[in-house]
């Protein structure tokens, strides 16, 4: 995978049958200053993760992430900056990516739907050990590490 100017480009020479994704880590204030991190549950597939989902047919990563995270959880967000990628075999056994953005939350609120069964906001520390996929906290020690999410918790 390559960044460019933010964008993320697969190469020529991905499979034709890669599942192109983009999702979110949403940070929010709280009361006290502190900062908090949205996690979804899907009871549909029994895990805890961050909420993303398959682009549609001329969308970037980016415009895929925002209205995934809109469509899971009702919040309306601003990129922040790119985080990374998460690489896996599919339950399908289809190769697929997902590009993740640390996103600041906006307007909106959270409804259950299809997809998503719970959101909980969670405390930087507490996030990590809550996530289902080894994958998904290797994506959050990234953003931990993020001088972004640093000035987040000064502000």
């Amino acid at each position: 995978m390559h960044l460019l100017s933010g964008e993320l480009i697969v190469p020529r020479d991905a499979p034709d049958d890669l599942i192109r994704a983009a999702g979110g880590i949403v940070v929010r204030h709280a009361n006290g200053g502190l900062v908090e991190v949205a996690c979804i549950f899907r009871e549909a597939r029994g895990d805890w993760t961050f909420p993303k989902g398959k682009l549609d047919e001329g969308e970037t990563f980016e415009q895929g992430a925002l209205r995934e995270v809109f469509e899971e959880i009702g919040i309306t967000c601003n990129v922040t900056r790119f985080v990374g990628t998460t690489n896996y075999t599919h339950r399908r056994g289809k190769p697929k990516i997902v590009a993740y953005y640390l996103m600041s939350a906006g307007e909106g609120e959270f409804f259950p739907n299809a997809e998503v069964d719970v959101l909980v906001w969670l405390a930087l520390e507490e996030v990590r050990e809550h996530l289902t996929w080894d994958r998904d906290q290797e994506l959050f020690d990234l953003v931990l590490a993020m001088p972004e999410l640093r000035a987040l918790e000064a502000s």
